[in-house]
């Protein structure tokens, strides 16, 4: 059963910013922090809870391979890594830390975009920041991180898939099939994210276009899992010339 959520004192500290998408970066005013992996790593699991965490169970999950009273060493040393004056990112209670509520953090903001994108409230900055974005610390391999970044990829996937049909839907063909191609990039064996993308091109009138995304779906499922496109993928071209591509 988790702990009840622990009241801690706020930071004052303004203009902190943590980017979790794409690699990790900390910035203060503008200016890059330069971390050990270790506070890296503390930083990161951090901002992926939206609660102050006991600090048993941050120590204990960073620092699986470890005795507890190794991994509060740990947890200790990178608490004390991070102490700086001009910009406290983590606050810390003798039973909790958590991240500084001052912390701007990319993940969370984009996560909230991709969600009210599915929720079908869409706003023109959408377009490129949905687009653009990458995957959750692609370069990192723990184990604490892999859930949370399937969960990201997941969402971000649905709302580029949903943003695509919004704006097709729309007439806003170009924006549509920058989405949609942004989604096939994400995942090129992801059958919806294929069938949102002939979908635009066939409400254009560009059957060339569709029959062309169409072949490479197929192509790509072929060759790497054997497969063939589904019946329901197969129907948006079925009315094309044969020649079409």
């Amino acid at each position: 059963m988790s702990a009840p959520a622990v009241a801690l004192p706020a930071s004052p500290d303004r203009g902190t910013r943590l980017a979790l998408l794409d690699g990790f970066e900390l910035r203060h005013n503008g200016s890059v922090i330069d971390l050990p992996l270790s506070a890296q790593r503390l930083l990161a699991f951090l901002a992926l809870h939206d609660r102050h965490r006991q600090r048993l169970y941050v120590a204990g999950s960073l620092w699986l391979e470890s005795s507890q009273e190794h991994a509060n060493a740990n947890l200790r040393t990178a608490l004390w890594r991070l102490r700086r004056p001009e910009c406290a990112v983590v606050v810390a209670t003798a039973t909790h830390v958590g991240l500084a509520e001052s912390v701007e953090v990319d993940l969370r903001e984009v996560s909230a975009r991709a969600q009210r994108v599915i929720d079908r409230d869409v706003r023109p900055e959408d377009i490129t920041r949905l687009t653009l974005v990458g995957d959750l610390l692609p370069d990192w391999y723990d184990d604490w991180l892999l859930i949370e970044r399937e969960r990201f990829r997941q969402l971000r996937l649905h709302a580029l898939e949903s943003l695509c049909i919004y704006l097709a839907d729309r007439g806003l063909y170009a924006a549509a099939a920058q989405a949609g191609l942004a989604a096939v990039a994400g995942e090129p064996l992801r059958e919806s994210a294929h069938r949102a993308l002939i979908t635009t091109h066939l409400l254009e009138g560009n059957a060339s276009e569709a029959m062309r995304q169409y072949r490479i779906y197929a192509q790509i499922l072929h060759s790497q899992l054997g497969l063939e496109p589904s019946e329901s993928i197969r129907q948006l071209v079925s009315s094309l010339p044969a020649g079409a591509a």
